[in-house]
């Protein structure tokens, strides 16, 4: 039986509940080359260009096999046919030896959302389609998620910079290869993808017995949307309950009251508390919900002395508890360049004025750089963030010591003129938390 390619028309009916979008629309598309995101590309560009906007393509070339950089050129030409603007970014430096999957994926979503930052591009699409969807809620399940896991992929989230739209996931991954063979587009196929020794490859091997019990790829995903809308209503009880209870300061730390977390289903608790240490840490995913579970007990039973979890530290303070970043995990130094912007610990983000002299590097204060800082601040007013806190907080360095601890409120020798602005932009997004100063803001 012949799998029907997808229409224009299809499409647009997939873009629809994404809405709404510009007038003329921008859109970037993940691109790797393979059948998935090559059919997303071309779909996106007649999508597009219907509507007077237009699509660049964004690979990532992991260099993780030395034919990388020629099968990315090689993607670049096909679209080229089409018209379709086309970008490669390279994730340089050493990779690491130990769960390599997980440090590609984190590379490839920073280079994508740098992007897309750069180009002022709110939408970026990704070709995650049912199959990946299935394979997504089993593996899942595998490792004992909540409900957050177990809703799998949604269609849309937001991000610091934007959004990630997956238009795809109601699609098999057989209409997405029959719709490049209408169009006569070959494609490229990762050997990854037939390496055993990744759980996605094993579960693919067992689709066929999974059907046979009713597992089919369409009833895993039609069941991991169900949970999905399930985890919708919990995100909406989990936002009130950030903009009632959790206060997020600009320098990055968190305040939750143990007593308030108490008051609420633990579902929501656990999901406020995941959400506040992923702002507040910098890291790429959630804790393991075991160690999440044992961390909300503690709290709601009284915490007596500081824990970590998820690169936070969290100290209790009074009645309420401090969340902060974790110093033993905070990033080095980096070096600025005039006019760059950059990302610093997974947590700010630093715009370098233009005029800015050379030498100058973005690292965390330290408890050496709390003292100095204090000292020369002559201890004349009360530290605006708790002690715990300090010691992460970025500060400018240059080869004569300490420029600038903005969030301290020390700047010297002309140093705040140096950045144009420094300001919190974690990886997660907490959707709706109470600033200090008692305003909401959605990040």
């Amino acid at each position: 039986m012949s799998v029907p390619p997808l229409s224009s028309d299809d499409f647009s009916r997939l873009m629809a509940p994404l809405g709404p979008f510009e007038a003329a629309p921008r859109l970037a598309v993940a691109v790797s080359g393979g059948a998935d995101s090559l059919a997303l590309a071309l779909l996106a560009a007649d999508w597009a260009k219907a509507r007077g906007g237009e699509v660049l393509a964004l690979t990532v070339d992991h260099r993780l096999r030395p034919e990388s950089a020629a099968e990315a050129a090689r993607v670049g030409a096909w679209l080229a046919r089409d018209g379709i603007s086309h970008r490669i970014l390279a994730w340089e430096g050493d990779k690491p030896a130990a769960d390599l999957q997980a440090a590609a994926r984190a590379a490839r979503y920073g280079l994508l959302g740098e992007a897309c930052a750069a180009e002022g591009i709110l939408h970026l699409a990704l070709a995650h389609h049912q199959d990946d969807q299935a394979e997504t809620l089993l593996l899942r399940l595998g490792r004992g998620s909540g409900l957050e896991g177990l809703g799998a992929m949604a269609a849309e989230r937001p991000t610091s910079w934007g959004r990630l739209l997956r238009p795809l996931l109601p699609v098999p991954r057989v209409r997405l290869e029959a719709t490049l063979r209408h169009r006569g587009q070959e494609w490229t196929s990762d050997p990854s993808n037939r390496n055993p020794a990744f759980a996605r490859v094993r579960l693919r091997h067992l689709a066929g017995d999974l059907a046979a019990e009713g597992m089919t790829p369409r009833r895993l995903a039609e069941t991991a949307g169900r949970l999905a809308r399930a985890q919708a209503a919990v995100d909406s009880m989990v936002a009130e309950a950030a903009a009632r209870h959790v206060t997020l300061d600009p320098a990055g730390f968190g305040r939750l009251r143990p007593e308030a977390l108490a008051g609420l289903p633990d579902e929501v608790g656990l999901r406020l508390l995941a959400g506040l240490l992923l702002s507040v840490g910098g890291e790429a995913h959630t804790p393991r919900l075991e160690r999440l579970e044992r961390l909300h007990a503690t709290l709601c039973g009284g915490l007596e002395a500081a824990r970590t979890l998820a690169g936070c530290r969290i100290v209790p303070q009074g009645d309420s508890v401090v969340l902060c970043r974790e110093p033993a995990r905070v990033a080095p130094p980096l070096d600025l360049v005039p006019g760059s912007r950059i990302r610093w610990d997974g947590r700010f983000e630093a715009v370098v004025a233009g005029d800015a002299p050379p030498g100058l590097r973005l690292g965390a204060l330290g408890p050496e750089g709390r003292r100095k800082v204090l000292a020369a601040m002559g201890r004349q007013r009360p530290e605006p963030v708790p002690t715990c806190a300090i010691p992460t907080l970025p500060a400018l360095y240059h080869e004569r010591g300490i420029l600038a601890a903005p969030h301290l409120g020390y700047n010297r020798e002309g140093a705040g003129r140096v950045l144009v602005s420094l300001r919190a932009s974690p990886l997660h997004v907490l959707t709706v938390f109470a600033c200090a100063g008692g305003n909401r803001h959605y990040l």
